[in-house]
């Protein structure tokens, strides 16, 4: 298995990782699906905690594959049946969700994780087989993934109240891994290739929202409500500004280690935050058709407090880096306004009207800037 040139020309997505992504989406929409049930009956702090836990899993994998592919994706017959291994990891993840989220019951879910890490730890070994420079990353990455497994399997031994703590100790674990794995000399993956793979999954995660408020929506007038499509109109365009923003400038991409980390971690926050954004809006819908447990207060906050996390997040990876002046003000701003939107009577309107406002800004800006658009690349001024 040899390494890929982080300089190699015109690199994109293999319809390998394109199918990898796609099978995703099972999880990631088994996720937000067990989110809106659980924030329609109210069931508040068990459904934050169970999607947190849920979908760092799915995030997880989905990272550890698309930077390992980004350097060493070798297209072979025994790189493909990993990968495939891999998918079927997912497949297994996504039939525990619900599970996770009516009975706090992770087994399933663990094993599914279990089996696309391990399979991961086979890929590593044969990159440290294969990549004599980069050897020693590729080593640690095989002991680490594999010993933080085997955390994960006897943390099903633990009774009930030790689950949280275990998880949060084996999720930093995980996360260390990289950090630690990579100080010997970085793996070769590829900045723009990289930069290109969470673009792809941010389209995923932002279709399977349409998709959810899609299928509400459909609920709802097959059951006689037909009063559904101003909120549908409300619900679109938060989500087509989510990828207004998200997408509004060339991305910059990460190069050295430290940056790398922060940006590729971060985007967890992102990801989860747009599915959450899809599961808020179809409590929206539960609401305006009397048939959800909660309040219109409390299903605007289901809505507003992703779309805050999601700006802030951006506003850290992106717009901090990327934009001078009202643009770098007006994202927290925004934020911090879409926080007190539910307090008035119609939430996802105004948070409709706040995105809006906010994207119309950054295309003013956009066109006074002086010179032309371009990204960084290969490089990390931070």
């Amino acid at each position: 298995m040899r390494p890929r040139r982080r300089d190699e020309p015109h690199r994109a997505a293999t319809p390998l990782e394109l199918f990898f992504d796609l099978c995703f989406v099972v999880a990631v929409a088994q996720a937000a699906s067990s989110l809106h049930h659980d924030v329609a009956e109210g069931h508040l702090g068990h459904a934050a905690a169970s999607y947190v836990m849920v979908f760092f899993a799915i995030w997880w994998s989905w990272v550890n594959f698309t930077w390992f592919a980004s350097a060493y994706d070798t297209d072979d017959d025994v790189y493909r049946i990993t990968t495939l291994v891999q998918i079927s990891g997912a497949l297994i993840l996504a039939a525990g969700v619900p599970r996770a989220f009516a009975d706090g019951d992770f087994a399933v879910i663990t094993y599914g994780y279990v089996v696309m890490r391990l399979a991961a730890v086979v890929n590593w070994s044969r990159a440290a087989a294969g990549d004599p420079r980069h050897r020693a990353a590729a080593r640690r990455y095989a002991i680490g993934v594999t010993v933080v497994q085997l955390g994960w399997l006897l943390r099903l031994l633990l009774p009930g109240e030790g689950g949280v703590a275990s998880f949060v100790l084996l999720a930093l674990a995980d996360l260390l891994v990289p950090a630690v794995a990579e100080r010997p000399g970085m793996t070769p993956w590829h900045p723009q290739h990289i930069t290109e793979r969470y673009g792809l999954f941010t389209l995923i995660v932002l279709g399977e929202a349409v998709l959810a408020i899609s299928v509400a929506i459909q609920t709802g007038l097959d059951a006689g409500e037909h009063g559904l499509w101003s909120l549908a109109a409300a619900g679109a365009v938060i989500v087509f500004a989510l990828w207004w923003l998200y997408f509004d400038r060339p991305i910059e991409a990460p190069a050295r280690l430290p940056y790398s980390l922060v940006w590729g971690y971060g985007h967890y926050l992102i990801f989860a935050a747009i599915a959450a954004v899809g599961a808020g809006l179809v409590v929206g819908v539960d609401v305006e058709r009397h048939v959800a447990h909660i309040s219109g207060t409390t299903a605007g906050y289901a809505v507003a407090t992703p779309i805050a996390v999601f700006l802030l997040t951006v506003w850290v990876l992106h717009v901090r880096r990327q934009h001078h002046g009202a643009v770098v003000v007006a994202f927290p701003v925004v934020a911090l306004l879409a926080l007190l939107a539910p307090l008035g009577p119609v939430p996802v309107y105004v948070l409709a009207a706040l995105l809006v406002a906010l994207v119309t800004l950054t295309v003013v800006l956009r066109r006074r800037d002086v010179g032309p658009r371009t990204t960084v690349t290969g490089t990390d001024p931070a």
